[in-house]
């Protein structure tokens, strides 16, 4: 049973190729397979021991002849043009940009990016709009009581949406607030230093403070 985290990918993925980098347990593959909704699966994992787990739980699903399980650093071991979709889901913002960034090539070679950042998701955002991707859609997901941003972008999109699944999604204010939360601890840690009161960064998050108030009422 996947949870609402991995259904908000797969509910993004619009082409038949499909790589799930860093697979974890290969849910979301193994619902690929099972609703047919990819026709070529590719599913990786850094390490050994992760990546033999990873190929016991998709062959004990029963979808061993249908997933590709590869052992290697994030779109390295794959060939450009081998996908068309690129799944990027549970890890810091930072590790995915890099992810994308040290394979130009595999990604130039794909349709569509879907990512799902732990954090620092301006840091994709603006990876994004520096590389020409656009944002196709975005999402929100809960899961664990933590809820999570899921981006997809597209080199060309058919068009964009009238208004993105997140700007209507239920959670949206939640999200917010958790955000806000987390930002007031940061301003009230960096206000014991004065030093650190009076730099820009901690005008920025004041400022950012404010609009999610602003949101949150």
């Amino acid at each position: 049973m996947i949870d609402e985290r991995i259904r908000a990918v797969l509910d993004f993925v619009k082409f038949g190729r499909v790589a799930d980098i860093g697979a974890d347990h290969g849910y979301l593959a193994i619902e690929l397979a099972r609703s047919g909704r990819a026709e070529k699966i590719i599913a990786t994992e850094k390490n050994f021991g992760p990546c033999d787990a990873l190929s016991k739980n998709i062959s004990a699903a029963g979808f061993g002849g249908a997933i590709d399980v590869r052992l290697g650093d994030g779109l390295k071991i794959l060939s450009a043009g081998e996908v068309d979709t690129i799944c990027v889901a549970g890890m810091g913002g930072a590790l995915i940009k890099k992810i994308l960034d040290d394979a130009p090539e595999v990604v130039q070679g794909a349709r569509q990016l879907i990512l799902q950042p732990m954090n620092a998701t301006e840091k994709i955002r603006a990876w994004l709009a520096e590389k020409s991707w656009t944002i196709a859609d975005e999402n929100l997901a809960e899961a664990g009581g933590i809820i999570y941003e899921i981006i997809s972008a597209e080199k060309f999109p058919d068009s964009p949406p009238k208004i993105f699944k997140r700007e209507s999604s239920p959670l949206l204010k939640k999200f917010f607030r958790q955000r806000l939360e987390k930002l007031l601890r940061v301003r009230d840690e960096m206000s014991k230093s004065s030093a650190a009161a009076s730099t820009e960064k901690f005008s920025e998050l004041q400022t950012e403070i404010d609009r999610l108030k602003n949101f949150c009422r």
